[in-house]
């Protein structure tokens, strides 16, 4: 188990490196700069703000001081959040991104595995339906559509929730965001385990098994198992979804996540909070395709030991 996870981790390092060289290339590239405000700077001032954050190298040059310093964990000083770095940035901001994603994941997880056995249970009948016709809705429904009908719903109309904002860290500043995070998630859960649990269900082995008198709770364990397979396998992409999708929801409810740094980071042409971000992002995604690669490992040994 220790040689698969240090043969993965090894296959991620080429694209980490990948990401960041596009990204950084990409940023420096693009028209405009982190001092390019509406009230240009007298040209002494921006050649001495250039020089003082090393912008006047070679563009290989600050690649290079860039990799260096990452290398130590020095993600830099950020442009627009004057006196701060973007690890301080990063300090107040990941944990509050962190709490959205793992309740989002918490509740999309529970809910979609419930709903997917529940159609599988009876497929073909009104419950399979019902349940189709709501993943397909959560789905279709883009997080920016489903908070501002959260919004009006239960923050104008009801008044049981905030709109937004996070006022010491409340909960119930965190159950409309997290229910727009998790939406399309449970959809997506619902379906998948459906479609696994359902044939698992009509395999010969689970023919079998009840031929022999096997209780039934017992016999809904196995199949389970055999069935969150392919749920454990897309955990990966689903955490980073969920992650890369805090961005628009963070900037609706007024978060102050890392999404929320992330886009003012892009309005002000932050290089190194947008590089800071893109980095944190990649190593997340990668960190969360290993879990999800390990998770799927000790359910089927075939997949470590390569069959």
């Amino acid at each position: 188990m220790i040689a698969y996870t240090l043969r993965r981790l090894a296959q991620g390092v080429p694209t980490l490196f990948v990401v960041i060289t596009l990204s950084f290339f990409l940023m420096r590239l693009a028209p405009g700069g982190p001092f390019d405000l509406e009230r240009p700077l007298p040209p002494a001032a921006m050649e001495n703000l250039r020089r003082v954050y090393g912008l006047d190298r070679p563009l290989p040059v600050q690649f290079g001081r860039y990799l260096a310093a990452l290398a130590t964990g020095d993600l830099g000083p950020s442009f627009s959040f004057r006196d701060l770095s973007v690890a301080d940035l990063f300090a107040r901001g990941l944990p509050v991104s962190l709490t959205l994603g793992a309740l989002a994941l918490a509740l999309a997880l529970t809910l979609g595995l419930g709903l997917g056995t529940l159609a599988a249970y009876w497929r073909g009948g009104l419950a399979d339906r019902l349940v189709g016709l709501a993943a397909s809705l959560s789905l279709s429904l883009p997080g920016f559509v489903v908070a501002p009908l959260l919004q009006i719903a239960f923050g104008l109309t009801l008044r049981w929730l905030p709109l937004s904002g996070w006022e010491g860290g409340a909960p119930s500043h965190l159950v409309l965001p997290v229910i727009t995070l998790a939406l399309p998630q449970v959809g997506a859960i619902a379906r998948l385990t459906r479609t696994a649990l359902a044939e698992t269900l009509r395999a010969q082995h689970i023919r079998t098994l009840r031929a022999m008198g096997v209780p039934p709770w017992r016999i809904a364990r196995h199949a389970l198992r055999a069935a969150l397979l392919p749920v454990v396998a897309v955990l990966g992409p689903l955490a980073a979804a969920l992650l890369t999708g805090s961005v628009v929801v963070e900037t609706i409810f007024g978060l102050p996540g890392i999404g929320r740094y992330f886009v003012d980071g892009a309005l002000n042409r932050d290089y190194t909070l947008v590089m800071g971000t893109v980095v944190l992002v990649a190593v997340l995604v990668l960190l969360f395709n290993l879990l999800a690669d390990l998770l799927s490992a000790l359910l089927d040994p075939r997949l470590r030991l390569g069959a």
